[in-house]
C-alpha cells in the first residue's frame, strides 16, 4: 500500500496521534513540556486533517511543529521515551513529510544523542532512513548526518561498530546516488561550459550541482582523511582509519564510474588526489624485500613493513581504477601496472605474491583491457611494454613458485606417483589451506604440478573466465594469512589461461567480423576506402599483442606443460597452446606459430627424444632470456622425471639406436591435441606442418601404427627389435588415434592450395628423411610420410593437377629405395593415386581431358626406370587392374600403358615377366578394337619383347601366340585399320615436312598398313633365331603361317621387302647359326625334362629351325609364285632360294638336308598331295574369297587357276604343251614367262647337280673317319626330285646331262648305311626288297626311258647309256660298289656295335635292275643305237658274273634270275643278232657268250652243303634249261654262226655228258646229285647234233664223231681202271669217288646206246660201232664187282647190247643192204 493512499494517510494519522498520545502520557510526570508539546502536537495534527485536502503536503509544511514534540521527547534522554519518538521520527520520514528544517533540526537532535552515547543503532537507523527517503538534506547537514555515522563507527561497541560502517557504506552510496539521479534529470538541458581547469583550489565547485557538490565533498575528504589530512567538509569528525577509507574510496570508484568521466571536477579529483595517493600508500610495498630472516621476526631495518589490509586494499583499488579510469589515467595506470608486476616478485612476502596475483588475474579476464594496455604502452615508442611485462611476470612467477622452495613443503620427489606426493605435504596442503579450492583435509589423488622435485597442488580458484580473489576478499583480516600450497600457483595458471583465452577469442571474433565484411564488401563491391583505414592498425595491435606476450606465455605454459600431472589442467595447458598458435597463424606470425607448435610437439614426444627438426627450431628462442625488470627469465627445458602414467613403450625412430622409449598418458594426450591442431587448423600452419608431421611421425612410429590400404594407420606390430609394449588404456585410444590422423588428411581437401603445398612439401620432406635414415641399415623404416602422401593425394582427387608433380616425383624417389619395405609403400602409394586417379570422375572428364589423362599415366612409366622387382611387380599390378577397370577409355594413354607393359629385361625374375604378360594378354584379348591404330604397331612391339625374354619360356611361346592373334585382327580389321593410319600417316607428313624431316618410320615406303605387317613380320623374325629352340618353331611356324594366311592383304611392293628382308634375313641368320651351333651334348635340362636324343646338341636344336625355316620360305615361294613374279628381281631371290637349299642339302645334318630337299621339292610344285589346298577351305587357305574363283578361271597364263588339279600339275600340261604343241609356231602370249622358266628350272637342275655330286662324291682316301656320310631317306629324296625336275628341263636334256644324272645315281646308290639307321631301313636279309633309294633311282631312269620312248629318234641314242647305267647296278649283285675307302660289313653279320657302316644288300636292286634290262631290251632290242653300241653283248658280259659265281653268289635268287634272263634277252636278241650277222656287229657277243655258258654250266663254286635234294634238282633242271636253249635256238642256225662258237658248243656238251659229278654227295644222294638229266639232256644234244642227217658241212659231222670217240674212250678207261682197283682193293670197299665215277659211265653208256638205237643207221659211223662194241668184254669184267649200285647200272649197261646179238650174215647180203 503506497504511502499517500488515502487509506495510509488515514493511518498515518491515527499513529501520529496514538505515537503523540503515547508520549504525553510517558512524560506526564517527569517531562511536562513535553507532554504539552504532544498534546498541542495531536491539536495540529487534527487541524491540519480537517482543513487540508493533501493533508501530506500540508504535514510537510508543518513539519518542524509536527516533529517538535518528538525531538522533544529524545532530549529527555530517557531510553524509552527515546525509542518512541525515533520511530515516530522515523515514521514521519517514510512518508516524507519532513521539510528540510525539521530536518536539519532532527540531525542535530541526533548528534546529541550521539554525543551521549544513546541509542546508537536506533540513531543508525533514523539516519539512513532520513538519507535515503529523501533528498531534503543537503550540504552541512549532510555532512553533519554522515559525520555521526563514522563517530558511531569508531565506538567501542562491535555492533554499533559494523552497523555504522554498513550505514556509513549505505550513505556514501546514496549521496552518489543522489547526485546521478540529478544528472539524469538535467540530462536533456544544455549543460552550461565546463569551467577551465585551473588552480587546485579544491573548493571551486561552484559549478556543480547541489547533490554533485555533496558527493565532490564527500569524495574529496574521503581522500583526505585517508591521507590523514583533516577534511574540509566532514566536519567534526574525531578519528579514521585507512582501511576503510580506502574500502569507501574503492566502493565509490567501482559502483559509480560514470560520475569521475562525466564530470570533469570529478576526474581532476582522481588524477590529483586518488591516484597520488595509492601510490604514496604502495611505497613500503615496493622498498620491502623479504630478508634472510624472513618476515616474521622484527627486521632492524627502517622500512615500514608491507601492511595486508591495506595493501590487499591499494590492490583492489589500483585494479577498480585500471578498470574503469584507464584511459583518464594512462600514465598512472602504467605506474600502477609496473607496481603490480613487482609485486610478484620472489622477495615480496608470500601474501603479497598472492594478492598481486589474484589482481593480475582480474586483469587477465578483460581482454579489451589488455589490448588498450598493448595500444597505449606497448605500442608507444618510449613507454614501458607494460602488457609484456604482466605476461612475463606472470610466467616467472610460475618459474619462480617451481624454482624457490616453499616455506614449509618441500616436495616429495620420490613418492610413487599415484598417491600424489606423500600424506604429510598433503595434509600439510589440506590444512593450510582449510575450505579452500577444495581440499578439505580429505586425501585425494589431487590435481598438481610436478617438477624437479617441486611439488605443487592445484586447487580450483575460479570459474574460468571470472577472476574470484580469495586473499583480495579478506577484508576482516589485520594479519597476512597464511597462503595454502600451490593457491598462488593455481591463481597464476588460471590467469595465464584466462588471458590465453581472452585474447584469441577477442582477436579471432575482430577477424571473423572483419571477414564477413570484407566478405560482404566483395559481395556488394562498394567501394573499399571507408574501412580503410584503421584496418592495418587494428591488425598492429593484435600483432602487436602476440608478439609482446607469446615468449612469456610460451614459457610459462611449457613448463606447466611439463609439470601438470593433471589430465584435465594438461588439457587446458594445450589448449592454449593450441589456441596461441593458431592465433599466430592466423595473423601470419610464422615464429611465435612454429613455437607453440614445437612446444606441443616436444610434449608429445618422450623427454629428450632427438628430433632435429624440433631442437633446430626451438633453438631459435629457447636460448633468449626475456629480462622482466631486470630479472632475466630463462625458458625451462622440460625436465625428465616427472611422474606419470607409462602407457606405452616403443621403439624410438631414430638414426642412433636409443634402446625403447617411453609413452606417457600426457604424451598421448597431446599427441591428441597435435592432431586437433592440425586437423582443425590446417590452413593456418604452412611450414609448421613440418614439425606436426615429423612428431606424428615419431609418434605412431613408437606407437607402432603401421600403414595399410589407402595409407590409413592400423596398429601393427613393429618387426624388429624389443616388441611394442601398449597398455590397455593406449591400446583402446590407437583406433581413435588412427582415425583422428586419417582424418587429419582428409580435411586436407578444405585447404587452399597454398596450405596443401605445404602439407605436401612438409610429408615430402618427412619422407626424405625417412629414406635418409633407411639407408644402410635393415631397420624398418618409417612409412608414414608415404602413408600420408598417399592419403592426402586420395582425398585431393578434385584438384590433383595442382599437387601431381611433386607428389608423384618424390614418390617415385621413395621407389628406387634399397630398403624393400620403403620402396613397396612408395610404389603402393603411386598406384593407388594412379588408380584413383584413372577412376576419379574428373570434371571435365578424362576422355576430354587428354593432358590430365597422360599427366596421371606418366609416373606409372617413370615406375619403369627403378631396377627393383617388387616396384616393378606393383607397377604392373596396377597396370592390369588400369586394364580391368578403365582399359576401354584410355585413348591415348595407350602408348604409355604399353610402354609399361613391354619394359620388361631379362634379368628380372619370372613372376614379373609373368604379370607384365598378363596385361599384355588382356589388351590383345580385349583392347585392341578400343586403342588408336598408331599403337598397333607398338602391341606387336611389346609382344615381341616377350617373345624374346629368356626368363619364361611359356610366355615367350604363348606371346608368339599372341602375335598370331594381332594378325588375324588386323586381317579382320584390315580397311577400318588401313583408314585410320593413312590418316595418322597425312598428318605425319605434314609434320615432317614442317620441320623439314624426312618421315621416320620403320620400312618407311611401304604403305602404313603394309608396315604394321612388316613389323609383325619383323618381329617373328628375330624370334625365329631365338636361342631357345621351342621358341623358334613357334615363331617359325606363326611367321610362316601369318604371312600365309594374310599376305594377300599387302601391297605388291611390299613382297620386295617380305623377301628380301624378312625371310632371306631370317635364313642366313639361321644358316649362319646352324653352321656355328654347339655339338656340345645337352644334359637332359631342367632335371624332369628329358631331351630326345635327335634334339640333344644345340646343333640338333638349330637343325630344326632352319629345317622349319627353309621349309616356310620355300612354301612361300611355292604358294605366293605368280605375286612374286611379278617382281623386277625375281630370277635373283628364286637363286638366292636355291643356294640356300642347297647349302641345306649340303649341311652336315641329315635333318637338315632332307628338308632341304623337301623344299626343293615343294618349289618344284612336285609334293602335292591332297593337302590344304585341295579342300574347299583352300581357296580361303590362299585368300581368294571363293566367289572370284570363276573370274580367276578366265585370267590369262600369267595368272593362277584355281582348281582342283594341283599347281605342278598345271604347270606340267603348259610345258608339256610349249614343248610339243607348238616349236614351230611363234611363242604364246605368256612366251617370255616360259623363257624366264626354262631360265629358273636349268637353275634348279645346276642346283640339283652340285648337291648330288658333293653329297654323293666318296670320301678322300687319307682321311682317318669318314668326315659324312649322307643318310637313305637324304639320297632317296634327292633322286626323287629328279623325275619332277627333269619335266622341267627335258627339252634340253643332253647326252652330258644324262651322265651327269647317271654319276649321282651311281654315287648314291653305293652310299653305305649308318649301322644305327640299318634296322630301320634295311629289309631283314631274307627278304629281297628294295630300298625306298633303290627305288627312286630306278625310277628316274623309268622316267628317263619313258620320256625316250615317246621323244623324239635324236633322244634314242640315250638308250646304250640307261642300259649301261642298269648294268652298272645289275653287278651289284655279285661286287657291291664301293663307297672311297670306306670299311662295310656285311649286313647279314653286322653286329649294330662293330662297324659304323653296313653296306646294303644290293641284290633285291641288281635284280630288279636286270628286271628292268630285260624288260627295256624287250622293247629297244632292234633299236640302231642298242645295236651300234653292242647292248646284248654287255648285258652278257654283266651276267657272266653272276652265272659265274652261281652257287658263290651273294643270293641264290641271283645267278636263277640272271638265267632266266639270259634266256630271255637271248631269246629276243638271237634273231636280232642273226640278221645282223653280215655286219659284224655282233661278232664280239659270241665269244662272250659262249664263255657265259661254260661259266654257268660248269661252275667252279660247290652247291652248299644243306641243299635239298628238291632244290639239287631244280637247279638241274634250270641247267637242262640253258642246253635246250642250245639245242633250239643256236645249234640249228650253226652256218649264221662263227665255228669257234660252235665248237666250243659241242666241246661243252660233251663235257657236260660225262664230267658232270661233283664230289661231294652222301651215299644216299649219289643217283640225284650225279646230275643225270643233265647229263642226258647233254648227251642227246650232242648226239642229236652227231647224228643229225642234216650235216650241212663235213667240218660239222666231223665234230659229232669226234665227240663221241672221245666219249667212248673215255669209258672205256673208266672201266678198266675201276676192274684193276677192285681186284686189288680186296674186302676193302673202293672210295666213293670212283663208285660214283664207274656208275655215271655205267649210265652213259646205257644212254649212248639209246641214242644209237634211235639214230637212222646211215648217220652212224662204222667206226663208232666198233668202239661200242669193243667195250662189252670191258663191261663184262665188271660184274664181279661186289658194289650193289654198280650192279644195277651194270645190268642196264648191258642190257641194249641185246640188240648187237644176231647171226652174223654175208657180206654179199651186208652189202645189198
Amino acid at each position: 500500500m503506497s504511502t499517500s493512499s488515502p487509506e495510509a494517510v488515514k493511518k498515518l494519522l491515527e499513529n501520529m496521534q496514538t505515537d503523540l498520545r503515547s508520549l504525553s502520557m510517558e512524560c506526564k510526570k517527569k517531562f511536562p513540556p513535553v507532554k504539552e508539546a504532544a498534546e498541542s502536537g495531536i491539536v495540529k495534527i487534527k487541524t491540519i486533517a480537517a482543513r487540508n485536502t493533501d493533508i501530506l503536503a500540508a504535514l510537510k509544511e508543518n513539519s518542524s511543529e509536527v516533529v517538535q514534540p518528538f525531538l522533544m521527547g529524545c532530549g529527555t534522554k530517557e531510553p524509552k521515551i527515546t525509542q518512541l519518538c525515533l520511530a515516530a521520527i522515523q515514521r514521519l520520514m517514510t512518508h516524507e513529510v519532513v521539510s528540510e528544517a525539521a530536518a536539519g533540526n532532527i540531525i542535530n537532535m541526533l548528534w546529541q544523542l550521539m554525543e551521549n552515547g544513546l541509542e546508537e543503532l536506533k540513531l543508525l537507523q533514523t539516519v539512513l532512513v532520513l538519507l535515503t527517503t529523501n533528498t531534503v538534506v543537503h550540504d552541512e547537514v549532510l555532512s553533519k548526518a554522515i559525520v555521526l555515522c563514522f563517530r558511531l563507527h569508531f565506538t567501542k561497541d562491535t555492533i554499533t561498530n559494523n552497523t555504522a560502517a554498513a550505514t556509513v557504506r549505505q550513505v556514501v552510496t546514496v549521496v552518489f546516488e543522489r547526485m546521478v539521479a540529478e544528472d539524469e534529470r538535467f540530462k536533456g538541458m544544455a549543460d552550461e561550459p565546463p569551467p577551465v581547469q585551473g588552480n587546485s583550489n579544491r573548493r571551486s565547485v561552484s559549478t556543480l550541482r547541489p547533490s554533485a557538490k555533496d558527493a565532490y565533498m564527500l569524495f574529496q575528504d574521503l581522500c583526505q582523511l585517508v591521507n590523514a589530512d583533516a577534511p574540509y567538509w566532514l566536519v567534526g569528525m574525531t578519528e579514521m582509519t585507512r582501511t576503510f577509507g580506502l574500502e569507501l574510496l574503492e566502493s565509490v570508484l567501482n559502483d559509480f564510474p560514470g560520475v569521475f568521466l562525466q564530470h570533469q571536477e570529478f576526474s581532476f579529483l582522481l588524477k590529483e588526489r586518488v591516484c597520488p595517493l595509492v601510490i604514496k600508500l604502495f611505497s613500503p610495498n615496493i622498498k620491502f624485500r623479504q630478508g634472510s630472516s624472513g618476515g616474521s621476526s622484527a627486521s632492524p631495518a627502517p622500512v615500514e613493513k608491507p601492511y595486508f589490509p591495506i595493501c590487499m586494499r591499494l590492490l583492489r583499488v589500483v585494479s577498480v581504477l585500471i578498470k574503469h579510469f584507464y584511459s583518464l589515467l594512462v600514465t598512472e595506470c602504467e605506474i600502477f601496472l609496473s607496481l603490480l608486476v613487482k609485486f610478484l616478485d620472489g622477495e615480496k612476502p608470500q601474501w603479497l605474491r598472492a594478492v598481486a596475483v589474484e589482481s593480475v588475474h582480474r586483469l587477465c579476464v578483460q581482454p579489451h583491457l589488455l589490448r588498450s594496455f598493448c595500444q597505449s604502452y606497448d605500442m608507444k615508442q618510449h613507454s614501458t611494454k607494460v602488457f609484456r611485462d604482466i605476461v612475463n611476470a606472470l610466467g616467472s612467477f610460475i618459474q619462480s613458485l617451481f624454482i624457490v622452495p616453499n616455506a614449509g613443503n618441500p616436495a616429495s620427489t620420490n613418492t610413487p606417483v599415484g598417491q600424489c606426493g606423500s600424506g604429510s605435504a598433503a595434509q600439510t596442503a589440506a590444512q593450510s589451506g582449510q575450505g579452500l579450492a577444495g581440499v578439505s583435509g580429505v586425501l585425494t589423488t589431487q590435481a598438481a604440478f610436478e617438477y624437479r622435485g617441486t611439488w605443487i597442488p592445484l586447487m580450483t580458484v575460479s570459474v574460468q573466465g571470472s577472476a574470484k580473489a580469495t586473499y583480495l576478499e579478506m577484508l576482516d583480516k589485520v594479519e597476512p594469512p597464511s597462503i595454502p600450497e600451490g593457491y598462488a600457483m593455481s591463481v597464476a595458471f588460471s590467469a595465464l589461461l584466462d588471458l590465453v583465452r581472452g585474447i584469441t577469442s577477442m582477436i579471432e571474433k575482430e577477424l571473423a567480423k572483419e571477414e564477413e565484411d570484407a566478405a560482404t564488401r566483395d559481395g556488394s563491391e562498394a567501394p573499399a576506402s571507408q574501412g580503410n583505414p584503421q584496418e592495418p592498425l587494428a591488425h598492429q595491435v593484435w600483432e602487436e599483442m602476440v608478439n609482446a606476450c607469446w615468449c612469456g606465455l610460451l614459457a610459462a605454459l611449457s613448463l606447466l606443460l611439463d609439470a601438470s600431472t593433471d589430465e584435465t589442467a594438461t588439457e587446458n595447458i594445450l589448449k592454449a597452446e593450441l589456441t596461441m598458435a593458431t592465433l599466430c597463424g592466423r595473423l601470419a606470425l610464422v615464429t611465435p606459430r612454429d613455437a607453440f607448435i614445437t612446444a606441443i610437439c616436444k610434449a608429445s614426444l618422450p623427454p629428450h627424444y632427438a628430433l632435429t627438426v624440433l631442437s633446430s627450431n626451438a633453438a631459435n628462442f629457447s636460448n633468449k632470456t626475456y629480462s622482466i625488470q631486470g630479472q632475466s627469465v630463462q625458458i625451462i627445458s622440460p625436465s625428465s622425471e616427472s611422474h606419470q602414467q607409462v602407457v606405452a613403450v616403443g621403439q624410438p625412430l631414430t638414426v642412433q639406436p636409443q634402446g625403447t622409449v617411453v609413452l606417457t598418458a600426457k604424451n598421448i594426450q597431446c599427441m591428441r591435441t597435435l592432431l586437433n591442431l592440425a586437423h582443425c587448423h590446417g590452413a593456418v600452419l604452412g611450414t609448421s606442418w613440418q614439425l606436426v608431421l615429423a612428431t606424428l611421425q615419431h609418434l605412431v612410429w613408437i606407437l607402432g601404427l603401421k600403414p595399410g590400404v589407402g595409407g590409413v594407420l592400423k596398429p601393427g606390430r613393429a618387426v624388429e627389435g624389443p616388441s611394442t609394449v601398449l597398455t590397455t588404456a593406449v591400446m583402446t585410444d590407437l583406433p581413435v588415434i588412427s582415425n583422428i590422423l586419417s582424418r587429419l588428411f582428409e580435411s586436407s581437401q578444405y585447404l587452399d592450395d597454398v596450405s596443401l603445398h605445404h602439407l605436401i612439401n612438409a610429408l615430402c620432406s618427412l619422407s626424405m628423411e625417412a629414406m635418409e635414415m633407411a639407408y644402410g641399415n635393415n631397420k624398418e623404416p618409417s612409412l608414414f610420410a608415404v602413408a600420408k602422401l598417399l592419403e592426402t593425394g586420395l582425398v585431393n582427387m578434385d584438384r590433383i593437377e595442382i599437387l601431381w608433380r611433386p607428389l608423384t616425383a618424390h614418390l617415385l624417389e621413395v621407389c628406387q629405395h634399397p630398403n624393400a619395405r620403403m620402396r613397396e609403400w612408395g610404389a603402393e602409394a603411386v598406384t593407388s593415386l594412379i588408380k584413383a586417379g584413372l577412376s576419379y570422375k574428373h570434371d571435365p572428364p578424362l576422355s576430354q581431358n587428354q593432358r590430365l589423362q597422360l599427366l596421371l599415366l606418366n609416373p606409372l612409366k617413370e615406375l619403369s626406370n627403378v631396377l627393383h622387382a617388387d616396384i616393378r611387380q606393383k607397377q604392373l599390378e596396377c597396370v592390369l587392374q588400369i586394364l580391368q577397370s578403365q582399359g576401354d577409355s584410355l585413348g591415348p594413354g595407350w602408348p604409355l600403358v604399353l610402354g609399361v607393359i613391354g619394359a620388361i629385361r631379362n634379368d628380372q625374375g619370372e613372376s614379373l615377366i609373368r604379370t607384365a604378360f598378363q596385361c599384355l594378354q588382356l589388351v590383345v584379348t580385349d583392347f585392341l578394337p578400343t586403342m588408336p591404330c598408331t599403337c598397333l604397331q607398338i602391341v606387336v612391339d611389346v609382344a615381341g619383347s616377350f617373345g624374346l625374354q629368356n626368363q619364361e619360356l611359356n610366355i615367350s611361346l604363348t606371346s608368339i601366340g599372341l602375335l598370331w592373334n594381332i594378325s588375324d585382327y588386323f586381317f579382320q580389321r584390315g580397311e577400318t585399320i588401313t583408314n585410320e593410319l593413312e590418316r595418322e600417316e597425312v598428318m605425319l607428313e605434314k609434320q615432317a615436312l614442317e620441320k623439314g624431316e624426312p618421315l621416320n618410320r620403320p620400312f618407311h615406303p611401304a604403305p602404313p598398313f603394309d608396315c604394321l605387317w612388316l613389323c609383325l613380320y619383323a618381329k617373328l623374325g628375330e624370334m625365329c633365331v631365338d636361342p631357345r629352340p621351342a621358341v623358334r618353331k613357334s615363331a617359325g611356324q606363326t611367321l610362316f603361317s601369318t604371312i600365309a594366311a594374310h599376305g594377300t592383304l599387302l601391297q605388291q611392293p611390299t613382297w620386295h621387302i617380305v623377301v628380301w628382308k624378312v625371310l632371306f634375313h631370317l635364313l642366313d641368320r639361321v644358316r649362319k647359326s646352324s653352321t656355328t651351333a654347339d655339338k656340345e651334348k645337352i644334359e637332359s635340362g631342367g632335371g624332369n625334362i628329358l631331351i630326345h636324343h635327335s634334339r640333344d646338341t644345340a646343333e640338333k636344336q638349330w637343325a630344326e629351325t632352319w629345317v622349319l625355316t627353309l621349309a616356310g620360305v620355300a612354301r612361300i615361294f611355292n604358294t605366293r609364285r605368280y605375286p612374286l613374279q611379278q617382281l623386277g628381281d625375281f630370277f635373283k631371290a628364286w637363286e638366292v632360294l636355291l643356294d640356300h637349299i642347297q647349302s641345306a642339302a649340303l649341311s652336315k645334318n641329315n635333318e637338315v638336308s632332307l628338308a632341304a630337299l623337301k623344299s626343293f621339292q615343294e618349289i618344284l610344285q612336285i609334293v602335292t598331295p591332297v593337302k590344304d589346298t585341295e579342300k574347299p577351305e583352300a581357296l580361303a587357305a590362299m585368300c581368294v574369297p571363293p566367289v572370284l574363283v570363276d573370274a580367276l578361271a578366265a585370267a590369262g597364263p600369267g595368272r593362277p587357276l584355281l582348281r582342283s588339279d594341283s599347281l605342278a600339275e598345271r604347270l606340267a600340261q603348259r610345258y608339256m604343251n610349249s614343248a610339243q604343241a607348238q616349236p614351230p609356231l611363234p611363242p604364246p602370249p605368256g612366251g617370255a614367262e616360259e623363257l624366264d622358266d626354262s631360265a629358273l628350272w636349268w637353275s634348279a637342275w645346276n642346283t640339283w647337280y652340285r648337291t648330288g655330286t658333293e653329297c654323293t662324291r666318296p670320301p678322300p682316301p687319307g682321311a682317318d673317319k669318314p668326315a659324312f656320310i649322307p643318310s637313305q631317306p637324304f639320297l632317296t629324296a634327292l633322286v626323287q626330285i629328279f623325275p619332277a625336275l627333269y619335266q622341267h628341263v627335258k627339252s634340253g636334256f643332253s647326252m652330258e646331262d644324262l651322265r651327269k644324272l647317271g654319276v649321282i645315281l651311281h654315287g648314291a646308290v653305293s652310299v653305305p648305311i649308318s649301322s644305327d639307321a640299318s634296322p630301320f631301313i634295311l629289309p631283314s636279309y631274307t627278304e629281297a626288297v628294295l630300298t625306298s633309294l633303290q627305288e627312286a633311282v630306278l625310277t628316274a631312269l623309268d622316267v628317263l626311258q619313258k620320256a625316250i620312248c615317246v621323244g623324239p629318234e635324236t633322244l634314242q641314242v640315250m638308250y646304250p647309256a640307261i642300259f649301261e647305267q642298269l648294268l652298272l647296278f645289275v653287278e651289284f649283285s655279285c661286287k657291291p660298289p664301293q663307297y672311297g675307302k670306306v670299311e662295310t660289313k656285311h649286313v647279314a653279320n653286322a653286329k649294330y656295335n662293330q662297324a659304323e657302316w653296313v653296306a646294303l644288300n644290293y641284290v633285291p636292286f641288281a635284280e630288279r635292275s636286270l628286271e628292268v634290262v630285260v624288260d627295256l631290251y624287250h622293247k629297244t632290242a632292234c633299236h640302231k643305237a642298242v645295236i651300234n653300241e653292242k647292248v646284248l653283248q654287255n648285258i652278257i658280259k654283266t651276267l657272266r658274273m653272276p652265272l659265274g659265281l652261281k652257287y658263290a653268289c651273294p643270293a641264290e635268287s641271283t645267278w636263277k634270275l640272271a638265267v632266266s634272263s639270259l634266256l630271255k634277252v637271248l631269246s629276243i636278241g638271237l634273231p636280232v643278232a642273226r640278221q645282223h650277222a653280215s655286219s659284224g656287229k655282233f661278232d664280239t657277243m659270241w665269244p662272250e657268250l659262249a664263255g657265259a655258258f661254260e661259266d654257268f654250266l660248269f661252275t667252279k663254286s660247290m652247291p652248299p652243303d644243306n641243299l635239298s635234294i628238291q632244290e639239287f634238282q631244280k637247279n638241274e633242271a634250270v641247267d637242262v634249261e640253258v642246253v635246250q636253249l642250245i639245242s633250239t635256238e643256236i645249234l640249228p642256225f650253226a652256218n649264221f654262226i662263227p665255228k669257234d662258237f660252235v665248237g666250243q658248243i659241242m666241246a661243252m656238251l660233251n663235257r657236260g655228258s660225262i664230267h658232270s659229278q661233283s664230289s661231294s654227295f652222301t651215299e644216299a644222294e649219289i643217283d640225284i646229285r650225279m646230275r643225270e638229266d643233265f647229263s642226258k639232256v647233254c648227251f642227246e644234244t650232242l648226239l642229236q647234233f652227231s647224228f643229225s642227217n642234216k650235216v650241212s658241212t663235213p667240218q660239222e659231222g666231223y665234230i659229232s664223231r669226234m665227240a663221241l670217240s672221245v666219249l667212248l674212250q673215255r669209258a672205256q678207261d673208266v672201266l678198266r681202271r675201276y676192274v684193276e682197283d677192285e681186284r686189288l682193293s680186296g674186302r676193302c670197299p673202293l672210295p666213293r669217288q670212283q663208285v660214283t665215277e664207274i656208275i655215271f659211265v655205267l649210265k652213259a653208256v646205257s644212254t649212248l646206246m639209246d641214242s644209237l638205237k634211235k639214230t637212222q643207221p646211215e648217220n652212224v659211223d662204222g667206226n663208232t660201232w666198233a668202239q661200242v662194241i669193243a667195250l662189252y668184254p670191258t663191261l663184262v669184267e665188271c660184274i664181279t664187282c661186289s658194289s650193289s649200285e654198280v650192279s644195277s647200272a651194270l645190268k642196264e649197261a648191258l642190257g641194249p647190247f641185246k640188240d648187237f646179238m644176231q647171226p652174223p650174215v654175208s657180206k654179199v647180203q651186208n652189202g645189198e643192204s
